[in-house]
């Protein structure tokens, strides 16, 4: 049975008719070409599925489409641009904390919702802040020197 919904993703309407139980990763994915949004463990274990709900970073293989009827949903495509990046994508870049870049938008994610709550986080705060994130190639180091540098900004 399909349902029609309407989602708010970075600041623009989406009508889509779906399954009830389709979640909102496949629904950004498969109907709405949204692919930054990375689709990792389906279970909610490697965060690189993560986008922000109100604010807050959500596994988005976890949540069904129809819960986020009525939020603001804000996806790796409504974070800087091609010619203008996101200070998070900048530091992330100037520190060579990218390597296979799979977990990178679920990582940028996850550091926005910290510093838009806590702008001057410690670096412990940094790291529980992305313990939801599985990075298999840069150990973490550079990217806890890239989020601190734009906390010092």
């Amino acid at each position: 049975m399909m349902t029609p919904i309407s989602l708010q993703i970075n600041g623009e309407t989406y009508l889509v008719n779906v399954p009830i139980k389709k979640t909102l990763l496949d629904v950004l994915r498969e109907d709405l070409a949204l692919t930054g949004t990375k689709k990792g463990c389906d279970s909610g274990e490697c965060g690189a599925c993560t986008v922000l709900m109100d604010g807050k970073p959500v596994n988005s293989c976890l949540i069904l489409a129809v819960d986020a009827v009525g939020k603001q949903i804000s996806t790796i495509e409504g974070i800087g641009g091609i010619m203008e990046l996101d200070p998070i994508q900048e530091a992330l870049v100037a520190h060579g904390a990218i390597q296979c870049g799979y977990c990178t938008p679920g990582i940028v994610m996850t550091a926005k919702a910290l510093l838009d709550s806590n702008p001057h986080p410690t670096e412990k705060e940094v790291r529980e802040g992305i313990t939801g994130n599985l990075c298999r190639c840069t150990g973490y180091v550079k990217v806890v020197e890239a989020i601190m540098d734009v906390s010092r900004r």
